[in-house]
């Protein structure tokens, strides 16, 4: 008899377990955007222009260089930062520069933002400088978007795609 009633408070225990267990993972409900907002993501990798502008070498560099180094340009590997800003009905949300990655500083620079706003229409302002230039962008992209309760709007950037892509 002693088995049975061991085998029955395992079951009454694991059950009491799965019970709250199954109580947790509906309560508290968890909302990730509150009721009546949207979502807006701005995710990008982007590499900036060189630091210092590629040098084209002079035939006497290049047979000073051991045969397996011989490259017709220098170039330096740091990148300059990336600035972007993003407007939202013509508000200014996020406006950064951003530092190249990387222990030489040669990566691309990276951003990954959320942004909450009420549901509605919106106009979206992108806006990117990867030059040197000191002021101005040079990529813009402007987008209407009318965003449901929830809904997410995601920002990329790709240089060779026509710049901004909103999704």
């Amino acid at each position: 008899m002693p088995d049975f009633l061991r085998f029955a408070g395992q079951v009454v225990f694991l059950a009491a377990v799965a019970v709250f267990i199954a109580y947790l993972s509906q309560n508290p409900v968890y909302q990730q955007v509150p009721d009546g907002m949207a979502q807006i993501k701005l995710s990008f990798a982007h590499g900036g222009a060189r630091k210092i502008d590629c040098r084209r070498l002079t035939p006497q560099e290049i047979a000073k260089l051991p045969a397996n180094e011989r490259r017709p340009n220098t170039c330096t590997r740091e990148r300059i930062p990336v600035h972007i800003q993003l407007t939202i009905d013509g508000e200014v949300l996020y406006d950064e520069l951003l530092e190249a990655t990387g222990l030489s500083s040669d990566g691309p620079s990276r951003t990954y933002r959320k942004f909450l706003v009420p549901a509605g229409e919106h106009t979206v302002t992108a806006r990117l400088r990867d030059s040197k230039r000191p002021d101005g962008f040079d990529y813009e992209k402007t987008h209407t978007a009318t965003l449901k309760p929830f809904q997410n709007l995601a920002i990329d950037f790709k240089a060779d795609i026509d710049g901004f892509q909103f999704r």
